[in-house]
Protein backbone atom coordinates (compact mmCIF):
# COMPACT_ATOMS: atom_id res chain seq x y z
CA UNK A 1 0.00 0.00 0.00
CA UNK A 2 1.47 3.57 -1.18
CA UNK A 3 0.90 6.42 0.68
CA UNK A 4 1.47 9.85 0.13
CA UNK A 5 4.20 11.57 2.74
CA UNK A 6 5.00 15.39 2.91
CA UNK A 7 8.48 14.94 1.31
CA UNK A 8 6.66 13.55 -1.93
CA UNK A 9 4.35 16.36 -2.02
CA UNK A 10 7.40 18.52 -2.06
CA UNK A 11 8.39 16.42 -4.55
CA UNK A 12 5.80 16.96 -6.86
CA UNK A 13 6.51 20.55 -6.87
CA UNK A 14 2.98 21.19 -5.77
CA UNK A 15 3.55 25.44 -4.62
CA UNK A 16 0.46 25.26 -3.01
CA UNK A 17 1.23 22.61 -0.53
CA UNK A 18 3.54 23.37 2.22
CA UNK A 19 4.96 21.38 4.59
CA UNK A 20 6.48 23.07 7.93
CA UNK A 21 8.61 19.91 9.42
CA UNK A 22 9.94 22.45 12.40
CA UNK A 23 6.15 22.54 13.33
CA UNK A 24 6.50 18.93 14.38
CA UNK A 25 9.18 19.93 17.10
CA UNK A 26 11.32 16.40 16.45
CA UNK A 27 14.90 16.39 15.84
CA UNK A 28 16.36 15.14 12.84
CA UNK A 29 17.12 12.04 14.55
CA UNK A 30 13.78 11.29 15.53
CA UNK A 31 12.72 11.09 12.09
CA UNK A 32 14.63 8.87 10.75
CA UNK A 33 13.59 6.59 14.24
CA UNK A 34 10.18 7.22 13.52
CA UNK A 35 9.88 6.12 9.83
CA UNK A 36 11.86 3.17 10.62
CA UNK A 37 9.27 2.20 13.00
CA UNK A 38 6.41 3.38 11.12
CA UNK A 39 7.85 1.21 7.99
CA UNK A 40 8.06 -1.72 10.35
CA UNK A 41 4.57 -1.40 11.45
CA UNK A 42 3.23 -0.25 8.49
CA UNK A 43 4.96 -4.24 7.13
CA UNK A 44 2.93 -6.02 9.73
CA UNK A 45 -0.66 -4.66 9.19
CA UNK A 46 -2.82 -1.63 9.11
CA UNK A 47 -2.06 -0.91 13.10
CA UNK A 48 -0.34 2.81 13.57
CA UNK A 49 1.15 4.24 16.08
CA UNK A 50 0.30 7.85 17.69
CA UNK A 51 2.88 10.64 17.82
CA UNK A 52 2.69 10.16 21.98
CA UNK A 53 2.94 6.09 21.25
CA UNK A 54 6.18 6.15 19.48
CA UNK A 55 7.73 8.91 22.00
CA UNK A 56 7.10 6.04 24.70
CA UNK A 57 8.57 3.11 23.17
CA UNK A 58 11.04 4.88 21.99
CA UNK A 59 11.97 6.67 25.62
CA UNK A 60 11.02 3.10 27.72
CA UNK A 61 13.22 0.65 25.21
CA UNK A 62 9.78 -1.24 24.12
CA UNK A 63 10.45 -3.99 21.91
CA UNK A 64 7.65 -5.91 20.67
CA UNK A 65 8.32 -8.30 17.65
CA UNK A 66 6.77 -8.53 14.16
CA UNK A 67 5.21 -11.53 15.09
CA UNK A 68 3.12 -9.94 18.03
CA UNK A 69 2.31 -7.17 15.94
CA UNK A 70 1.10 -9.10 13.73
CA UNK A 71 -1.36 -10.52 16.39
CA UNK A 72 -1.93 -7.58 18.32
CA UNK A 73 -3.12 -6.06 14.66
CA UNK A 74 -5.85 -9.35 14.21
CA UNK A 75 -7.05 -8.97 17.56
CA UNK A 76 -7.56 -5.37 17.49
CA UNK A 77 -9.43 -6.44 14.28
CA UNK A 78 -11.46 -9.06 16.48
CA UNK A 79 -12.00 -6.71 19.12
CA UNK A 80 -13.31 -4.00 16.32
CA UNK A 81 -15.36 -5.94 15.07
CA UNK A 82 -16.96 -7.06 18.33
CA UNK A 83 -17.71 -3.60 19.22
CA UNK A 84 -14.68 -2.52 21.31
CA UNK A 85 -13.71 0.99 21.36
CA UNK A 86 -10.65 1.32 23.32
CA UNK A 87 -8.63 -2.12 23.99
CA UNK A 88 -6.01 -2.87 26.66
CA UNK A 89 -3.25 -5.18 24.98
CA UNK A 90 -0.95 -6.70 27.02
CA UNK A 91 2.18 -8.51 25.93
CA UNK A 92 5.57 -10.18 27.46
CA UNK A 93 7.24 -7.15 27.33
CA UNK A 94 4.57 -3.60 27.05
CA UNK A 95 0.79 -2.32 27.49
CA UNK A 96 -0.57 -0.45 24.95
CA UNK A 97 -4.03 1.03 24.84
CA UNK A 98 -5.69 1.00 21.57
CA UNK A 99 -8.26 2.39 19.87
CA UNK A 100 -10.15 -0.47 17.34
CA UNK A 101 -12.00 1.65 15.62
CA UNK A 102 -9.25 3.94 13.74
CA UNK A 103 -6.60 0.93 14.97
CA UNK A 104 -4.32 3.63 16.29
CA UNK A 105 -1.73 2.23 19.45
CA UNK A 106 -2.72 5.69 21.87
CA UNK A 107 -0.05 5.12 24.95
CA UNK A 108 2.56 2.06 25.66
CA UNK A 109 4.55 1.68 29.08
CA UNK A 110 6.58 -1.79 29.76
CA UNK A 111 5.52 -4.14 32.02
CA UNK A 112 6.72 -2.70 35.21
CA UNK A 113 5.09 0.36 34.75
CA UNK A 114 1.99 -0.69 34.37
CA UNK A 115 1.83 -2.57 37.54
CA UNK A 116 1.17 0.61 38.87
CA UNK A 117 -1.55 1.62 36.79
CA UNK A 118 -5.43 1.79 36.75
CA UNK A 119 -6.37 1.82 33.75
CA UNK A 120 -9.36 3.53 32.52
CA UNK A 121 -12.47 4.07 29.61
CA UNK A 122 -11.39 0.38 28.42
CA UNK A 123 -14.42 -1.54 26.78
CA UNK A 124 -11.91 -4.65 25.89
CA UNK A 125 -8.57 -6.48 26.59
CA UNK A 126 -6.41 -8.23 24.62
CA UNK A 127 -3.15 -11.01 25.94
CA UNK A 128 -0.59 -11.72 23.85
CA UNK A 129 1.66 -14.43 24.47
CA UNK A 130 5.08 -13.17 22.41
CA UNK A 131 8.27 -14.75 22.43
Amino acid sequence: MNKIMPHHLQQLGNPSVKVNRQADNVKKGDISFQSLLRNEIDKTGDIKLSRHAEKRIQARGIEITEKAWQEINGKVDEAGAKGVNDALVITNSAALIVNARNKTVITAMDRQEMNTQLFTNINGAIVIEDE
